[in-house]
């Protein structure tokens, strides 16, 4: 059985899944960054499938970018000037080919912190 990889937002600051973000998964290798993947957050924030799916998983190193600054907007949690967070990456690695990888963001327009979940 092949592995895959999901992810999911949460706003913290508003307790509750993050609607409509924007996500990038790029795969790195060679010295080189390459799109495998875009998908965007639904009401549960989550993808509606796996950002990754079993049949291109593999082992290696990846990053999920999180587009947060149009969110944060959108939701009026931006304030004047410049966004404290607007592009949100996550640079990670996959040594588990058979594994579910899951990496989820939690976010405020100040902060956010990730783990690998399950």
């Amino acid at each position: 059985m092949s592995g895959y990889l999901t992810t999911h937002v949460l706003d913290t600051a508003r307790g509750r899944p993050a609607a409509g973000i924007r996500i990038a998964l790029y795969r790195l290798a060679d010295g080189a960054r390459r799109a495998i993947a875009e998908a965007v957050t639904n009401s549960d924030g989550r993808t509606d499938a796996p950002i990754l799916p079993a049949g291109a998983f593999a082992p290696g190193t990846y990053e999920l970018v999180f587009f947060a600054g149009d969110y944060l907007r959108a939701t009026g949690q931006a304030g004047d000037g410049p966004l404290f967070l607007d592009e949100v990456p996550i640079r990670f690695g996959i040594a588990d080919g058979a594994a579910h990888y899951h990496v989820p963001l939690l976010l405020s327009p100040y902060g956010y912190s990730t783990y690998r979940g399950s």
